[in-house]
């Protein structure tokens, strides 16, 4: 099991850094992922796919198609690749907490 470690943190993620375990995300270790990926510091906007992918997931156990967090969250696709560079896949999931998604998002 490989290890990431952020201003003294250190969480357990698997070969691509997602968390091993979600629930151990929170607020900060979405701000500590973002900052180390280059996504930066979150906006209104991030929360908003943030907070759609999580509670999509604790509803579901799968990851939100794309087209779902564009349409309920009133974020053009183009905006949400400027928002997360690494995509909503790799990008806003690995942010947001959420283990590997299978497919795509």
């Amino acid at each position: 099991m490989k290890t990431l470690e952020f201003n003294g943190k250190t969480f357990d993620v698997d070969g691509d850094g997602f968390l091993i375990e979600p629930k151990l995300w929170n607020e900060e270790v979405a701000s500590l992922f973002a900052k180390a990926d280059g996504t930066g510091k979150l906006n209104e906007k991030h929360w908003a796919v943030i907070n759609h992918i999580r509670n999509h997931w604790k509803e579901t156990n799968m990851a939100p198609m794309v087209r779902s967090i564009c349409k309920d969250t009133g974020i053009r696709l183009r905006e949400i690749y400027e928002l997360f560079p690494m995509g909503p896949a790799k990008g806003a999931c690995k942010i947001a907490g959420l283990p590997k998604p299978d497919g795509c998002v």
